[in-house]
Formats: C-alpha cells, structure tokens, sequence
C-alpha cells in the first residue's frame, strides 16, 4: 500500500501541486476578496484558468483525481456567503415566503417588509442585502427554482449562513449529475468522456455556481440527463426531464422548435404536450390571476431596461449617440426588436438545418444561445456557464475561452454607478469572436 502511494506521488506530484496551488488560490477568492478588487479578482481568475488548463491537460484520462480536485474546490466555498453576487440574500427570502405558502410572484420585498408580522427571519437584513433594484421588482425565478429554495429554507432554519450551506449543497450534487450524465451522453456522441471536465473544473462554473449560488447548474442537470436520455431513446422521460430544467431557468425554451426536425410532426407534438403538461403541473401551485402580468413584467424588464457586458447592444448604443438617441430610449426599442430576431433565428435554424442526429442538434443549441448572449443587453458571467456545457458536447471551444474572459466584466463593480469599461469589453468579445470564427470555418463540415 505505501510502495503504491510512493509511486502514486512520484508520478502525480505536479498534478498535486497543481491542486493545492489551486485550492490555495480558491480559498483567497472565498475569504478575502471583495469584488471591488478588480485587479486582485482578475490575477486570482487567471491563474486559476491557467491551472485548470494545465490540470487538465495532464491528467485528462485520470477521472478520480480531477473528479476529487473539482469536489475540493467546491467545498472550499461550503461555508461562507457569496461575495461577488447579492442574488442569494433574495434566494433566500424567496425560500422563506415559499416555506410560508406566501407567493412571490404577487408581493415585491418592498411592499412585504412593510408588514410587522412578516415571517421571514433575519427579513430586514435578506432586504438590505438583496438590493435596490430587485427589492422594487417581483420574483423572476421560476417554480422549480422556488421549490428548491423553499427546501434550503426550511434546512437552514433561521439562519442566512445555513440556509447558503443548503442551497450550496443542492448546486454541488447538480454538478456532480452533470457528470454523471455528461460522461454517458459524451460516450453516446462517441466523444471522449474527459471533455466533461472543461464543465467540472472550469473556474467560471465553480465560482459562479458553488461560489455565488447560481442555478444555471440545476437547470442544466435536468437539461443534460434530458439530453442523455434522448441519446438512449426514453424521449417521454426526457421530455418531463426538460420540462423541469425550464422550470429552473427558462433559458431551455429556446431550443423547443429545434425538436421538430429532430423526432418528425407527430412525435414532436407529443413530446411538446409532455414538456407543456409537466411545466403546467409545477406552476399551478403558485398560479393566481396576477401572476402572469406580473411574471411577464419582471422577465420583460431584462429585455429593455439593464444592460451589461454586452457586445452588439453597446455598437448600437454607440452609433445611436452619435444620431442624438437617447439610451433609456433606444434599448427600450432594442429590446423589442431582439426576441423577434432571436425568434426568427430559432426557426431558421429549426427548418434550414438537419437537426435529426443528437450531435447536430447540440451544436445547433450552441450556435443559437452564442448570437442569443451576442444580441442581449445583458450578459452575466455566470449565464455563460449554459455554453460552457454545450461546447463540451461539441468541437467547439470558445465558449472556453469566454469563461475566462468573462472577468473582465467585473471591472464595472469597482467603479462609482457600475461604470464599464470599454477596452475591456473590446477585448473580451474580440477574443472570443475571433476564435469562434475560426473554429465556424474550421468545423462547418463535421457537426
């Protein structure tokens, strides 16, 4: 046993280092960083990309380690709260309100915290916490999500703290399933299974996700054993396992039409009444007259009136600057116009590509997200973590790559009213564009 671990050490030693190094770094980002320390937040975020690279590069064919390395990180972050994302302090009150049969799809924060016998512990600090701009609005996660809320909620007891560590721990077994299943439907697309660790140990995906307690991983759970288990030909099964990743997030919507081609009319209508009927069952609990006005509300506000990050929307602000336009203006128009595109572009590709075989669809689902993310007004790092697994299925890489430079966002949290930088976002979308043209030109044939 100690000869083995000898010879384990001996040809593994930089591989460990790696790991610790990493780990080190890791637990830098999780106690002692602010995000206004952009510069520390971006030497923090390189290096750890270019260990992941190395790491990977090494030790691609042993799953335990990278598997058990991936598992370290995240429980790095296990006890402490988020420090680049207020999002959870409204996760949380969300989770309360859910625990208490109290919808909240019909009351905004500022409104509830008004009330003296409002049930939700720790309620003035969850609203201080969540922010302005998120108090004043309804909730805009969806059922499932807030299903899941509730359940940390109802672990964490009266504790902010307790209730993270469950919420923590619900994000980091839906990593561990997009394992899973990714290594099957990889093996399916007869792919290497290691690819999946571009997912697993990609610092974008642990910071966001375990770090910052997004939920981009639980939908996309539900949306790879979805995807997994139309590679193996349970499409009924798949269709209820879609419909609960849109009732994470409802980003999966978009992909809907690319089915018809992929199963013909008649099994596609019953694959959508699936998807319709189990959607339909994890609303109903929260259904009310005003829920509908009020939950289009809030998802039309991300549509025309935030902005971030973003690449073709600042071109257009900029050219209409320079012909008198008023921003607060123009994005409302913007934001008109890009669904209909986006839906235009879906039908296109539904009806113009041959989406039959599963490896077709994928990179269909890729290439519409990319120009859906490219067209939006905002872009948060952590909404590129969806590429991040598409690309995985793919030969596609720059989704990889716009991980990385997805830090660069970060420069506007350290600037007085969020101001963003320019240059950066220049070079962040000219690397990726840059890449992603080439490998379009280079794979045009084979996907």
């Amino acid at each position: 046993m100690a000869e083995r671990m000898g010879t384990f050490l001996q040809l593994h030693r930089t591989s460990l280092f790696l790991t610790l190094l990493s780990a080190a770094l890791y637990y830098t980002f999780a106690h002692y960083l602010d995000r206004t320390e952009f510069p520390k937040l971006l030497a923090l975020f390189t290096a750890l990309f270019v260990l992941c690279f190395a790491l990977v590069r090494r030790e691609k064919w042993n799953y335990r380690m990278l598997l058990g390395a991936g598992i370290l990180f995240r429980l790095i972050f296990l006890f402490v709260e988020p420090n680049l994302s207020q999002d959870f302090y409204r996760f949380v009150w969300d989770g309360h309100l859910v625990r208490h049969f109290i919808n909240p799809y019909l009351a905004v924060p500022n409104t509830l915290i008004e009330q003296p016998d409002l049930i939700v512990p720790n309620a003035q600090d969850l609203h201080r916490g969540m922010g302005e701009l998120s108090a004043k609005h309804y909730s805009n996660y969806p059922p499932l999500n807030q299903l899941l809320f509730a359940l940390a909620a109802q672990l964490g007891g009266q504790s902010v703290l307790g209730t993270v560590i469950a919420l923590r721990g619900c994000i980091v077994l839906a990593d561990l399933g997009i394992f899973h299943f990714g290594q099957k439907l990889l093996k399916h697309l007869n792919r290497p299974p290691h690819l999946i660790f571009w997912y697993f140990v990609n610092p974008l995906v642990i910071v966001e996700l375990t770090g910052n307690l997004h939920f981009e991983g639980v939908m996309l759970f539900f949306f790879v054993w979805a995807l997994y288990l139309l590679s193996v030909q349970k499409w009924a099964w798949a269709a209820v396992v879609y419909a609960c990743s849109i009732s994470v997030k409802l980003v999966p919507l978009l992909f809907l039409p690319l089915f018809l081609k992929h199963f013909g009319l008649k099994k596609s209508v019953v694959f959508y009444t699936l998807i319709g009927l189990t959607s339909l069952l994890l609303f109903v609990p929260f259904y009310s007259p005003e829920f509908i006005t009020n939950y289009g509300q809030t998802i039309g506000l991300w549509f025309s009136n935030f902005e971030f990050n973003a690449s073709i929307w600042n071109v257009v602000k900029y050219l209409g600057i320079q012909f008198n336009a008023k921003p607060w203006e123009l994005i409302k128009t913007y934001g008109k116009i890009t669904p209909l595109i986006t839906i235009g572009l879906v039908l296109a590709v539904t009806f113009f590509r041959k989406n039959d075989k599963l490896s077709v669809l994928l990179s269909s689902m890729l290439w519409i997200l990319t120009l859906y993310y490219f067209m939006s007004a905002t872009v948060h790092p952590w909404y590129l973590i969806f590429l991040v697994a598409l690309t995985v299925f793919t030969p596609y890489r720059f989704a990889i790559l716009w991980s990385a430079t997805a830090v660069l966002s970060y420069y506007a949290y350290s600037q007085p009213g969020y101001t963003e930088s320019g240059w950066f976002l220049w070079a962040e979308y000219l690397l990726v564009l840059g890449l992603m043209v080439y490998e379009g030109l280079r794979y045009r044939n084979k996907s």
